[in-house]
C-alpha cells in the first residue's frame, strides 16, 4: 500500500505548486521537497560528494525557488528548479574549490564534453550560449528515449557512468560507447549547421 508522501507526490500536479508559490503558501516548498527533494540532492551530490554542503545547497534551493516564484512562472517546473540547484552547488563548489581540492564527477562529466563544445568564441555571449543551446535541443530531439536518458544523465545530472548503467541494466562499457557515439553524434549535427566547436 502507498504511503501518505508517495500519495502525494503523485496526486500533487506541478502546476498545483507552482499556484502555491505564487499565492505565498509555504506548503509549496514542503510540497517541493516531498515530489524532488531526492532529484535535487542527486544533482547536488553529484557536484559536492558532502551530504552536509548538499542539505545546505537544497535549503537554499527552496530559498531560491520562494524568491523567484513569482515573479516567474516556470514551464516545466523540474527544470526551473533543478537550474536554480545546479548554479547553487556549482557556487558552492567553486567557493570549496578556493580552499580546497574536492572531487566532483560533474567537472569529470564536463571534461568528457570538453572537446565536443569546446569554442574560440566568448563563453559569455548570451547570443551564442543560446543558439548552442537550441542545437543541442534538436539534437536529443533525434535520439531514442534511452540515449536522450544517457546524455541527460550524464551530462545535465552528472551521473557516474556506473550509476546510468546499473539504472538502464546494462553494463558500463555499453554506457561508454553510447556516450561516445552521442558526443560524435552531436559533433556531427553541429557541423551540418555550421557549428564549429
Amino acid at each position: 500500500m502507498a504511503t501518505t508522501n508517495e500519495t502525494q507526490k503523485a496526486i500533487i500536479a506541478d502546476e498545483r505548486i507552482v499556484e502555491l508559490y505564487w499565492a505565498r503558501d509555504e506548503k509549496a516548498i514542503e510540497l517541493t521537497d516531498n515530489k524532488y527533494g531526492q532529484f535535487l540532492y542527486r544533482i547536488a551530490y553529484n557536484i559536492l560528494h558532502d551530504r552536509l554542503d548538499c542539505e545546505e545547497c537544497q535549503n537554499d534551493t527552496y530559498h531560491g525557488i520562494w524568491n523567484c516564484i513569482p515573479p516567474n512562472r516556470p514551464d516545466v517546473f523540474s527544470v526551473f528548479i533543478s537550474k536554480i540547484m545546479r548554479n547553487i552547488a556549482t557556487m558552492k563548489y567553486r567557493e570549496k574549490t578556493r580552499k580546497k581540492k574536492i572531487p566532483s564527477e560533474m567537472m569529470v562529466c564536463y571534461e568528457d564534453l570538453e572537446d565536443t563544445l569546446r569554442s574560440n568564441t566568448s563563453p559569455e555571449t548570451e547570443y551564442l550560449a543560446k543558439e548552442l543551446g537550441r542545437h543541442i535541443n534538436d539534437y536529443l530531439g533525434s535520439l531514442t528515449d534511452r540515449q536522450q536518458y544517457i546524455f541527460v544523465g550524464r551530462f545535465y545530472m552528472g551521473d557516474k557512468l556506473e550509476v546510468i548503467a546499473e539504472e538502464l541494466n546494462v553494463n558500463a562499457s555499453t554506457v561508454h560507447r553510447e556516450i561516445k557515439k552521442i558526443k560524435q553524434g552531436l559533433k556531427s549535427h553541429f557541423e551540418r549547421n555550421g557549428i564549429y566547436v
